[in-house]
C-alpha cells in the first residue's frame, strides 16, 4: 500500500509540531523517518496512525483520500504502529494480548486464534508461547508480539517508532528480517528513529525532520555527514573518550545477594570508587535491572551488605538511601520519574521538598526558569511533562536531582534520545562525576556503554562478571559475555569479582 502525506500540519498551543509536511512513501520499501528529539517525527506518525488528527492536510492511500479519527479507523484502512513502549496488557497471556481489537464479540474463538498465531509465528520464525504472561517477556518478544497481532488485523502499513531501543543486537537482527520479509509480501514499512546506524541498515530511503519541518531526502545508500548536518543544521562528533580521574573507594558490596521470582544474583563483591561510572551490561531480565534496584533500596536484599561511605544501608528504605545521598533514575520516566499532568515548576517545588507550610511559588518559578536554562530544556515553567520530548523529559529528570550525590543509579539514561541530547546528558553526568559523585547506568547499547563507562559489570542469567576495564573492552568480547560465552577465560583474566 502506497502511503501520500499532504500538508500536515499540527500545534500544540504556540508550539507547531508538523509544518506543511508533504511524503510519498512507495509499497513495499522501508521509509526511515529521522530527526533529532522534538522534530515532529511521532506526532506525524500519531497523525498516520489514528492516535491525533492534524489541524489540516491530507492522507492518501493507494491514491485515495481517507479519513482517520482514531487507531481503530486507522487498523480498518490497513495502517498499524508499533510504539517504542508496546501497547500491551502485561498481566494478560500472549493469545488474549492477540486477540485484542479483534472483531469476535464476547466469546471470540480462541482455539482458531490460536492455530493463526501459529501459522504466523512459523511464517516469521517466532516462538512466543500463547499462554506465557507478557510480563514475563522481554521488549523484543512483547515487539514480535504486536507485529503479529497487526498484521492479524489486516494491517499493510506499519509503523514502527524507536523499535530497537531497548532489544538487544540478537533481537534487533530478527526484527529486521522480519521487516524485510514484509516489505517482500508488499506491505509498507515507516521506521522512525534516531540511529543513523540502524536507518542505515535498513531502510530503502529517509526523510529528515527538523524542528516540525521535513528538510530533505535520501536514498539509500546514505551520506550520515549529510543526514546528520539535516538533523542538527551543523556536524555532530562525539569527540575523544574521556576518563574522569576517580577519587577514594566509597561504595561496597559484600556478599551481596538479591533475588526476585525470575532469577537469583549470589555473592557480589565490588568496590567503588567515588566519581566512578559502572555501565551494567546484559540481555534484559539478566539480573542487571534487579541488582541496580536493590542499590537504590527498591528491593531488599536477601544476603551481604551494602555499604556507601561507612554507612551501612542493608535492609534500610528507599527514603533512607535518598537521605543518605543515592538517587534512582528510572526508565519509564512518565511513569515512574515524573508525575503527568504537573508543570515543571510544580515538579521543582515538589523535588526541593517542603521549607514551610506555604507554598513559595515565587521561589519555585525561579528555580524552574534557573534549571531549564542550566540544562537546556526545551520548555517552560508552566509546561507539564508529557508535552516535553523523550530528550527534554530526560534533561528534566536531571535537574530534579539533588546536590550533593553519591550515587545515581540509572536505567537506560539515553534510550530514545539523538546523539546531541545523548552528549548532553552524559556532560551532566560527568559533572556530576567531577563533584565526586558515583554512576551506575543499565544500557542496551554497547557502544554507550563502552564510552562512558570505567568499568563494565556483565550479567547472564542472574551471573556477574569481574569489573571488566571498558578502555581494554572491545564491542565484540562484550557481545561474547553478554551471549553467556568466553566466561572462563574472562574469570581467569580478571580473577573474582573483587573491585
Amino acid at each position: 500500500m502506497e502511503v501520500e502525506l499532504r500538508d500536515i500540519h499540527k500545534s500544540f498551543g504556540s508550539v507547531h509540531a508538523n509544518v506543511g509536511i508533504s511524503l510519498r512513501v512507495p509499497q513495499g520499501t522501508i521509509q526511515g523517518i529521522l530527526g533529532e528529539n522534538g522534530a515532529g517525527k511521532s506526532t506525524l506518525m500519531k497523525i498516520l496512525s489514528g492516535f491525533i488528527q492534524a489541524d489540516r492536510g491530507e492522507i492518501l492511500l493507494d491514491n485515495r483520500p481517507v479519513t482517520i479519527h482514531s487507531p481503530a479507523d486507522a487498523i480498518r484502512v490497513g495502517v498499524g504502529m508499533l510504539h517504542q513502549d508496546p501497547l500491551d496488557f502485561p498481566p494478560m497471556q500472549v493469545i488474549d494480548n492477540f486477540l485484542i481489537g479483534h472483531d469476535g464479540g464476547l466469546f471470540p474463538d480462541r482455539r482458531k486464534a490460536r492455530n493463526e498465531l501459529a501459522a504466523l509465528q512459523t511464517k516469521f520464525h517466532f516462538s512466543l508461547d500463547p499462554d506465557a504472561y507478557v510480563d514475563t517477556m522481554t521488549v523484543g518478544e512483547r515487539q514480535q508480539l504486536e507485529i503479529l497481532r497487526l498484521l492479524w488485523l489486516g494491517a499493510s502499513v506499519l509503523i514502527l517508532d524507536e523499535p530497537t531501543t531497548g532489544i538487544s543486537a540478537l533481537q534487533k537482527e530478527t526484527l529486521f528480517e522480519t521487516l524485510r520479509l514484509l516489505t517482500k509480501q508488499g506491505k509498507t514499512i515507516i521506521f522512525v528513529s534516531h540511529k543513523l546506524e540502524d536507518v542505515d541498515a535498513i531502510c530503502d530511503r529517509v526523510a529528515v525532520l527538523r524542528q516540525g519541518y521535513l528538510v530533505g531526502e535520501a536514498l539509500h545508500p546514505f551520506d550520515p555527514d549529510q543526514l546528520v548536518e539535516m538533523m542538527f543544521s551543523k556536524v555532530i562528533t562525539l569527540g575523544e573518550r574521556k576518563p574522569i580521574e576517580v577519587g577514594q573507594p566509597s561504595l561496597f558490596l559484600q556478599d551481596f545477594c538479591v533475588e526476585d521470582y525470575r532469577l537469583q544474583i549470589n555473592n557480589v563483591n565490588i568496590q567503588i570508587n567515588s566519581g566512578e561510572v559502572i555501565g551494567l551490561a546484559g540481555m534484559e531480565g539478566s539480573g542487571q535491572e534487579l541488582l541496580l534496584r536493590a542499590c537504590g533500596g527498591l528491593v531488599r536484599s536477601t544476603h551481604g551488605k551494602l555499604i556507601l561511605h561507612d554507612q551501612d544501608l542493608t535492609g534500610k528504605n528507599y527514603r533512607t538511601y535518598l537521605k543518605n545521598g543515592i538517587a534512582y533514575l528510572p526508565a519509564a520516566r512518565l511513569e515512574q520519574g515524573l508525575v503527568p499532568g504537573l508543570s515543571l515548576t510544580e515538579h521543582f517545588i515538589l523535588a526541593e521538598g517542603a521549607r514551610g507550610f506555604f507554598v513559595n511559588w515565587d521561589e519555585g518559578d525561579k528555580l524552574a526558569k534557573e534549571r531549564i536554562i542550566d540544562f537546556n530544556i526545551r520548555g517552560s515553567a508552566t509546561t507539564t511533562v508529557e508535552a516535553l520530548s523523550g530528550g527534554n523529559q530526560q534533561r528534566a529528570l536531571l535537574a530534579l536531582l539533588r546536590t550533593p550525590l553519591a550515587l545515581i543509579l540509572l536505567e537506560h539514561p539515553t534510550r530514545g534520545l539523538d546523539i546531541e541530547s545523548t552528549i548532553y546528558i552524559w556532560s551532566k553526568l560527568k559533572e556530576r562525576c567531577r563533584q565526586g559523585t558515583s554512576i551506575f547506568f543499565i544500557s542496551s547499547d554497547l557502544e554507550e556503554i563502552l564510552r562512558y563507562s570505567d568499568r563494565i559489570l556483565v550479567f547472564f542469567s542472574g551471573s556477574v562478571s569481574p569489573l571488566l576495564d571498558a578502555s581494554k573492552t572491545t564491542v565484540d568480547q562484550l557481545g561474547q559475555l553478554i551471549g553467556g560465552r568466553a566466561w572462563e577465560e574472562t574469570f581467569k583474566r580478571n580473577g573474582s569479582t573483587d573491585g
